[in-house]
């Protein structure tokens, strides 16, 4: 099968195509054939070697997302057969490829209302953004959020579920990105260029911090006591959060294939739409023309692989 494999860390001249084997399918996966990945900031940064652990051995297959049919089920699998549309964030890397073996209990099915396209934009970001929203921060309807970053692939989701769990949410993004917030239910549009968010907004339950540094410690400022602080990219200080008497923490996104159904209802009823910066083609090219933008940080929702 065809993939974009990289057989060293470096930059993105390191995407290279090459022949590789066809998955086989084990007994509790699903053989999927891949029609559209999307690119995440881990995998560039995979790439860059700054996540060595990550990477068990050359070449490797890089992608977190996939979105296609079932082309084999395992024989303990009684709920996918071939030829379902399919969705889902593997344990392990492998999606910059034709076909990629998932663990059945993390797959969903792809609601009729998307395409490919769209569903491979879901699972990584939009789990990633329903556990620091759900699992860690705690959020209930009636309560405060600011989620750094909102344009963004995490931030996208973040906002939509956030609204749906009837909170009041703040965003920071660049006045570019004002429209798009708004319309996916921002409260309180705070444009990060002219606008200190620290001076601004108090009394929040919770804070997703996608940033880290400065705005990490200044986010302790807009928390009231009981608040939840994560964040997706370091540990937050443990002092700053005593002081403010408040609960801060960095996770890493588990895959779970009941909260991908979820978030696949919410998709089929309209309140979840993936937000798609550019479409690439599945090549050394399309690979290395998204990762550098990737590495922008200025992505507006997700970078999708076409496949096919």
């Amino acid at each position: 099968m065809k993939a974009i494999v990289i057989e060293e860390f470096g930059g993105a001249e390191q995407l290279k195509e090459k022949e590789m084997t066809k998955p086989v399918c084990g007994v509790n996966q699903v053989l999927i054939r891949i029609h559209a990945t999307s690119v995440n900031p881990v995998d560039f940064k995979v790439r860059q070697g700054h996540m060595k652990e990550a990477a068990d051995s050359f070449p490797l297959i890089l992608g977190g997302d996939v979105a296609g049919t079932v082309e084999e089920a395992g024989s303990n699998v009684a709920r996918f057969r071939a030829g379902d549309r399919v969705f889902a964030r593997p344990r392990h890397f492998g999606t910059y490829a034709e076909y990629v073996a998932v663990d059945a209990d993390i797959i969903a099915r792809i609601p009729e209302n998307l395409s490919f396209e769209e569903a491979a934009a879901i699972p990584l970001a939009a789990m990633t953004a329903w556990q620091a929203l759900v699992d860690h921060g705690r959020l209930a309807k009636g309560q405060k959020v600011l989620i750094h970053a909102g344009a963004g692939g995490v931030g996208t989701y973040a906002i939509q579920i956030a609204k749906y769990l009837g909170a009041e949410v703040a965003s920071t993004a660049s006045e570019s990105n004002e429209e798009l917030l708004r319309s996916l239910g921002v409260d309180h549009f705070i444009n990060y260029k002219k606008e200190d968010f620290s001076e601004i907004l108090s009394g929040y339950d919770v804070v997703l911090d996608t940033m880290g540094g400065d705005i990490q410690r200044d986010s302790f400022k807009v928390l009231k006591p009981g608040g939840h602080l994560v964040s997706l990219v370091e540990q937050p200080d443990e002092t700053l959060a005593k002081e403010a008497d408040v609960t801060a923490n960095v996770f890493m996104m588990e895959p779970k294939g009941d909260q991908l159904d979820q978030l696949a209802e919410l998709a089929a009823e309209g309140k979840l739409r993936p937000i798609i910066d550019e479409t690439y083609p599945l090549s050394e090219q399309g690979l290395r023309e998204a990762h550098e933008k990737s590495e922008t940080h200025h992505t507006r929702g997700k970078l999708v692989i076409r496949v096919e």
